[in-house]
This record gives structure tokens, C-alpha cells and sequence, in this order.
């Protein structure tokens, strides 16, 4: 009798084991949970990124007024017969 006791704690105690430390276990599934919030996280800032950089390029396509903005933000453009003036701080 004490001989099955022992093999049936030894069972519970290597079972309790594998399901702590082992392949699949506790810290491995808390290890991917994690690394699987980073990656959600990341993949959203990628959605609302490329979401901003399709509304920018509707608006290139569709209007005179975005591309007039970035010429004169990026190139420093003015129109013909306009004054550039710069404010220094």
C-alpha cells in the first residue's frame, strides 16, 4: 500500500511539474500571452498608420489643396506674386 502511495504522489508530483515548467506549460503560455499583446499592439499602430496614410493619399488624389500643402511645407513652394515670410523664435 505505501509503495502505490508513493507512485501515485510521485505521478501528481511530475504531473504538477510538466504542467509548471514544462513544454506548454504555465510560464510558456504567459511567455506567448505576452508576446502576443506586444504583437496586437503593434499590428493596431500598424492599422492606424496605414489607415492615415490611405486618407493622405485619397486627398493627393482627389484634391489641388494636399499637394499645394506639402509643397509648401516640404519645399518651402510659394504661388506666384506671394511674399514669403519666415518667424524666427
Amino acid at each position: 500500500m505505501k509503495i502505490l502511495l508513493a507512485v501515485v504522489v510521485l505521478l501528481i508530483g511530475l504531473l504538477q511539474y510538466r504542467l509548471w515548467f514544462g513544454d506548454g506549460g504555465i510560464e510558456q503560455v504567459k511567455s506567448y500571452q505576452l508576446q502576443l499583446n506586444d504583437l496586437n499592439k503593434e499590428a493596431e499602430e500598424k492599422v492606424l498608420r496605414n489607415k492615415a496614410l490611405y486618407a493622405e493619399v485619397e486627398d493627393l488624389r482627389k484634391g489641388q489643396e494636399a499637394i499645394e500643402e506639402r509643397a509648401r511645407n516640404e519645399l518651402g513652394m510659394i504661388r506666384e506674386g506671394e511674399t514669403f515670410f519666415q518667424v524666427l523664435e
